[in-house]
Parts: structure tokens; sequence; C-alpha cells
């Protein structure tokens, strides 16, 4: 029990970017995160060392996150008072941010399953074979959401030039 609860908690900073990258709210992304752990230790018996337990909590987080989005599109849009402000109250980013800014904007506009596998491969650094047991697909689908993610991100940020290869140094 104390291995599978270490590596519970040695999962948590990744659980944590990947919720909040896929809830761009970090509420919510906590929220999400607890929720998952708190799944994971009551389910303890379900899981089955077929596989990393950070695989087994990305695909449970990922779950979670899916209900989530379909309870939120049944309730409807929830706007906070915070969003109403008319004027920025704070400097233009510089262009980088800008940049990042407008990647992160494109990320969101994804479909849903081409974002969840390109941010646990480019944001976690997963494995094809973890981010396929992840999302509980074959790994050849997931090569494919890839590569569509990929082509979708380039033409969404207007670059439409062919992928680049890293040099070598």
């Amino acid at each position: 029990m104390t291995d599978f609860l270490d590596d519970l908690g040695a999962a948590v900073p990744a659980l944590r970017r990947y919720a909040r990258a896929l809830t761009r709210d970090d509420d919510v992304a906590d929220d999400l995160v607890q929720d998952c752990l708190e799944r994971a230790l009551n389910k303890r018996a379900l899981w089955r060392p077929t596989g990393t337990v950070q695989a087994w909590l990305f695909r449970m987080l990922i779950n979670l996150y899916r209900n989530d989005l379909r309870s939120r599109k049944r309730r409807g849009p929830h706007i906070p008072l915070d969003a109403m402000v008319v004027e920025p109250a704070f400097a233009a980013p510089q262009p980088g941010r800008v940049a990042l800014a407008e990647m992160a904007r494109a990320i969101d506009r994804l479909v849903d399953e081409h974002r969840e596998a390109l941010l646990l491969v480019a944001l976690e650094g997963l494995s094809y074979e973890e981010a396929a047991h992840a999302l509980d697909i074959p790994i050849g689908t997931l090569m494919s959401r890839l590569s569509r993610a990929r082509t979708a991100l380039r033409s969404l940020t207007g670059e439409t030039g062919e992928p680049r290869l890293r040099s070598v140094k």
C-alpha cells in the first residue's frame, strides 16, 4: 500500500499540470486532481499493474474531466463577475506572451480528443505507449490524433510551412 501511495504522491505534479492545461482554470484543475486522487484511493483494489500508476491516474482524470464537460454543457455557461470588466487594468503583454496566448487559444480550439493526446505527449512527456494506455486507445490512433492536432495547430496559428526537424548539435 505504501508503494501505491508513494506513486500517487509522485504523480500529483503531473496531474496538476495536465488538469490545468485541460481546464485553463487553477481552481477547477485542483478540484479535478483532488477528485481523481480520492477516486484512486477508493478504487485502489481495481488497479492492475499492467501499466504505470501514473497512466491509470491520467485515464481516471480524463474520465472525470469528460464527465464534468458533459455536466457543464447541460447546465449552460457560467460567467464570473470578474470577466465582466470593460477595460483591461494592466499593460498589454509582450510579443512572447502574445505568441503563448495565441498558442493557448489554438490548443483550446482543438477537438477534445486531439487536445488530450497532444497535452499528454507534449506537456507531460509521456511516451506514445503510456499516453495511449492513459487514453485507452491503440498507439496508431494516438499517433493519428497527434498528427491531426499538430496540423490543426499549424493552421490555427497561421504557420503553413512543413514541420521542421530540430537540428542535432
